[in-house]
């Protein structure tokens, strides 16, 4: 069962223009012309329950202002949008309650005050009884290890305590689903590592919806099955990461390592060479020939080691936005 259904959305800025000089500051103030510009355009897609998705796209894409839609925070200017059975913009009480938006550059705790004081005031805003209110507390502590934290001042704790503790504040209410945005954003290695393990144990534990945005490469692959690449405000894939890197990197890197060196021209009737380092060599072999070329390697040369590797999944997103479109 689909909780998010996006059809054909799309939403248009209008944007001032301005002339240099006096002359253009005095048109511009006088009488405004316009231009507009497409943030997102004619975007469809579908989340089932219980997914957790991966929303990918370089800086200005547009991924921002989807997440903005599908919270309700901006209108449209068309197409049409369902969480959790409700329309977004109309932001009725019961769907605010289904729903949470996190962003990595923004807080909501309270700065000079222990997280706990806001936590409570969420409890009240949500009308959660003390009972619940102390047993999620006590549940999400737990799992985001931060006991002994909440009763410090939020200035106090360390970044990815902060990050920890924004999580708790956002999943209060138990939300059946999570916006995602940059959550791990500025985080050292050890904290990014924590959220990650902590929404894996959330998802699997609660069976909520997550959509992720994210720069960390490491973020998606540890928690995505699916992404979503968002490029000009356009989606131009959507599906598995396994399956991108298939369409997009038809190439596996064979490195081998010889019993002496050969000649290039030797090497080349096996396979490209991307880089000869003495007895180290670097084959790109296309993916429909990889068996029979790695055993007529293994069979003809003498081989010390062989390995296979995937292109880094950093490479392969990089090369889809530098095209803009997946072929």
């Amino acid at each position: 069962m689909s909780i998010v259904v996006v059809e054909n959305l799309s939403k248009v800025y209008p944007v001032a223009v301005k002339e240099p000089g006096i002359k253009g500051t005095l048109a511009h103030f006088l009488r405004r012309t316009y231009r507009s510009v497409n943030a997102v355009q004619d975007v469809t897609f579908e989340i089932e329950m219980g997914e957790v998705v991966g929303f990918l796209g370089p800086n200005g894409a547009g991924k921002t202002t989807i997440l903005k839609m599908l919270t309700g925070l901006i209108h449209p200017s068309s197409g049409r949008v369902r969480v959790a059975s409700h329309v977004p913009f109309r932001r009725q009480a019961d769907f605010l309650k289904k729903i949470t938006l996190v962003m990595g550059q923004k807080q909501q705790l309270l700065w000079d005050l222990p997280a706990l004081d806001s936590l409570k005031i969420n409890a009240a805003v949500y009308g959660i009884s003390d009972r619940d209110f102390q047993y999620r507390v006590g549940e999400l502590t737990e799992m985001l290890s931060l006991e002994g934290k909440l009763t410090q001042p939020v200035r106090k704790l360390s970044l990815g305590e902060r990050m920890k503790a924004e999580l708790l504040a956002a999943l209060l209410h138990q939300p059946q689903v999570l916006f995602l945005d940059e959550p791990t954003l500025g985080l050292d290695v050890n904290a990014q590592v924590g959220v990650r393990d902590f929404l894996r144990e959330y998802n699997q534990r609660t069976g909520a919806t997550i959509l992720l945005t994210s720069h960390y490469m490491a973020d998606i692959t540890a928690l995505c099955q699916r992404v979503l690449l968002i490029y000009a405000g356009q989606l131009i894939y959507d599906g598995s990461l396994e399956g991108l890197v298939d369409r997009f990197a038809p190439y596996r890197e064979v490195q081998v390592e010889l019993a002496k060196p050969l000649p290039k021209d030797k090497l080349s009737t096996y396979a490209e060479v991307e880089a000869i380092d003495g007895r180290e060599v670097r084959f790109l072999v296309k993916r429909d020939v990889l068996t029979s070329t790695v055993s007529k390697i293994l069979a003809e040369l003498e081989v010390i080691d062989l390995t296979v590797t995937e292109p880094p999944i950093e490479e392969v997103i990089g090369r889809v936005f530098r095209a803009g479109v997946v072929s």
